[in-house]
């Protein structure tokens, strides 16, 4: 399959090993951001190939992972609300909150339904005029642009029964928290290739000039991945900390420019908070002014629903690379995509769930 399968390619696989363990000199600590990388990473043994002086650690590129217990409380409540159906990406319907999930409200006669999009939801609302549509909208600035197109386009066809919990984050400060933290050991990082193609990577550059750390845009199979640690390792070998665009399929420096204007139109720039991480200035997205009445946090009153994080899940640790999920005292034991503790163990891109599915439960 063109643009799949070369990048699959074991030969050039390890041609890309070969060229790292040449250059390769230093201790190297790179993050990927993105938790499909990590999968991707885990699930082919990338780590495992690598000379063992460079070191993967992993980002908080996981939405559902970073999406806070209050925005799954708050959904919850309002899945339990009269008249309303609540739609939601399948995933999230295991993520616990704090002392439930949106399954279980679903089993105990919630009318929640699995949708593929904001527009699927949209849809619903058209077709049940009677009844609220709400939609939980997360994620980062890969899935920001078709949520805020659907708030769009209910505002053009004056739908007043659809509405969104939002929960939108943003990766470069996240980034800079991360490299501006005390105990950082993050010196190189693999950005996610799909947040690049809708914001490009014009923002990275002064993160990498402030922080001199390298920044290479990837894609997500397993010779992406690779040319993206061998560039990572080429820069840190010279002392060098730009930004690299190894996606170039995908991404350009600029983005897209029209998904941009779109999410500037809907929504606005705020605080965030980010489970397992904590509060982060200016790193999230909610919706504007303009279009608040389509806030389903405002619509139902949950805004006062504010939630504290359990101390025994490490979670943002990991997200944080500090430490790795086998780290975690409750890793595999009380903490399992059975019973899961924290959002990175059921989250299927989450770092822990890729370490528990792939049998990583005391190595590297």
């Amino acid at each position: 399959m063109k643009y799949l399968d070369e990048f699959r390619d074991a030969e050039l696989a390890r041609y890309y090993i070969d060229q790292i363990n040449k250059i390769v000199t230093k201790n190297c600590v790179i993050m990927e951001i993105c938790g499909g990388q990590t999968h991707s990473i885990i699930q082919h043994g990338i780590d495992q190939v690598l000379p063992s002086n460079i070191e993967m650690v992993h980002g908080p590129g996981c939405p559902v992972c970073v999406t806070p217990l209050e925005t799954l409380d708050r959904a919850i409540k309002i899945a339990k609300t009269d008249n309303v159906i609540f739609t939601s990406f399948g995933d999230m319907l295991r993520v616990p909150g704090s002392n439930s999930d949106l399954l279980k409200a679903k089993s105990e006669g919630a009318d929640v339904r699995i949708v593929y999009s904001a527009l699927e939801a949209l849809k619903i609302a058209r077709e049940n005029p009677n009844k609220e549509v709400v939609f939980l909208a997360i994620g980062f600035e890969t899935t920001a642009p078709g949520n805020a197109l659907a708030i769009l386009q209910a505002d053009k066809e004056g739908l007043s029964n659809f509405s969104e919990i939002v929960s939108h984050v943003l990766v470069p400060p996240a980034m800079e928290v991360i490299l501006s933290s005390e105990d950082n050991r993050v010196q190189a990082f693999l950005a996610a290739g799909h947040v690049c193609t809708i914001m490009g990577y014009w923002e990275y550059e002064p993160i990498a000039v402030k922080y001199k750390v390298p920044i290479v845009p990837t894609g997500f199979e397993p010779v992406d991945i690779l040319n993206g640690i061998y560039l990572a390792v080429k820069q840190l070998e010279e002392g060098k900390a730009f930004v690299e665009n190894q996606y170039t399929r995908s991404v350009k420096r600029e983005g897209n420019i029209a998904a941009q204007n779109l999410l500037k139109e809907i929504f606005i720039v705020a605080d965030q908070k980010w489970r397992g991480i904590g509060s982060i200035p200016m790193s999230g997205m909610t919706i504007s002014p303009k279009y608040e009445k389509y806030d389903a946090a405002k619509k139902f009153n949950v805004t006062n629903i504010i939630t504290k994080e359990p101390e025994e899940c490490k979670s943002g640790l990991v997200l944080r690379g500090v430490l790795k999920p086998y780290e975690c005292p409750v890793f595999g034991k009380e903490c399992t995509p059975e019973n899961p503790l924290g959002a990175t163990m059921v989250s299927s891109e989450g770092a822990c769930s890729a370490y528990y599915k792939y049998k990583r439960f005391n190595v590297r």
